[in-house]
């Protein structure tokens, strides 16, 4: 009598995910562009994301996904907010690696006494030919701010709101930007270290 031998099947392996980090932009002002973030939430479940999170009303959501390709989520989220939401807001999506870079390279530790005076402005690209001296000639004493490849720094001891600089560096720059003060940007690094949890 020859004994049988079963097969068995080998396990699967477990699909890897990044961690993004969305910033959408122009969202939930003055009455325009309404999106709530829990119907946000439920838009990212449904586009194939785990672990979502949002926080506060300007569009920030933090959550795992098997795509790893930045231009086809940030595609693919655009379309479903559009469908979902009849209007198509710029979305900049950063990994977290991206998020945690930009924090360990703020050249103005200072802010942390006070995070609403720094502003970290993602851009959707690196300036070709960024206006740097027109930047210095409109900035308040007070201000200081630092270009570093797809990061503007941007520190506003006396008010983001009343700055020159902070109205016109988007322009100045030549691209697309998406701004969060630093207390913003260390909760979505939190918020990301906890979905990056097993």
């Amino acid at each position: 009598m020859t004994a049988k031998t079963t097969k068995t099947a080998k396990p699967k392996a477990a699909t890897k995910q990044t961690i993004w980090i969305a910033l959408f932009r122009g969202i939930n002002v003055g009455g325009n562009n309404l999106m709530p973030m829990k119907a946000l939430a439920a838009l990212l479940e449904k586009s194939g994301g785990s672990a979502v999170k949002t926080y506060i009303q300007s569009g920030n959501a933090v959550f795992r996904h098997a795509e790893s390709s930045v231009a086809k989520l940030t595609a693919q989220i655009e379309k479903a907010v559009e469908k979902e939401f009849g209007f198509a807001p710029r979305l900049l999506l950063l990994t977290q690696s991206d998020l945690e870079a930009a924090a360990k390279e703020n050249p103005y530790p200072k802010a942390d006494a006070a995070p609403k005076s720094l502003h970290l402005a993602f851009l959707a690209q690196k300036p070709l030919s960024p206006k740097l001296e027109s930047l210095s000639d409109i900035k308040a004493a007070t201000e200081q701010f630092t270009l570093h490849d797809r990061v503007f720094y941007l520190y506003t001891p006396d008010g983001f709101g009343i700055s020159k600089l902070a109205e016109r560096y988007e322009r100045l720059l030549g691209v697309t930007a998406t701004a969060r003060n630093w207390n913003t940007v260390n909760k979505l690094r939190d918020m990301a270290a906890e979905a990056a949890k097993p």
